[in-house]
């Protein structure tokens, strides 16, 4: 497909599926989820240790609750959006299996590296 090509068809109002079809076939179709939830928000870009509050707290609990069922060394904590002893004990131990060093604060790599994990045991990359 050439991008000029494609350009002329959407302005003769072709819509992104008509255009798909028009260079692949009418078997193309585009699959839709009407929610996706539990997606892993970016960084906050500071640091969450003990005393950080808020939803971005939460959410690593979360994540970090639900990493735990299939790590079952990783420990299960309260998901109350307050960073506490139990949160910075649980990232410690999830830095420890991961490989990161075991500060106990969530910065950007083990932000990500939450992350990451999550969408692995999570299966949300997964749509059927």
């Amino acid at each position: 497909m050439t991008q000029w090509g494609s350009k002329y068809l959407g302005d003769q109002g072709y819509a992104p599926i008509e255009i798909l079809r028009y260079y692949y076939g009418e078997s193309m179709y585009i699959n839709t989820a009407e929610q996706i939830s539990g997606i892993p928000s970016s960084w906050p870009g500071y640091d969450l240790t003990i005393g950080s509050r808020g939803d971005k707290v939460r959410q690593i609990q979360q994540q970090l609750n639900r990493i735990a069922k299939d790590y079952p060394s990783l420990p299960t904590i309260a998901v109350d959006g307050v960073y506490g002893e139990s949160t910075a004990n649980a990232v410690r131990k999830f830095q420890n299996i991961f490989g990161l060093p075991q500060t106990g604060i969530v910065d950007y790599p083990t932000w990500y590296k939450l992350s990451e994990i999550y969408v692995g045991v999570s299966r949300i990359a997964e749509l059927n």
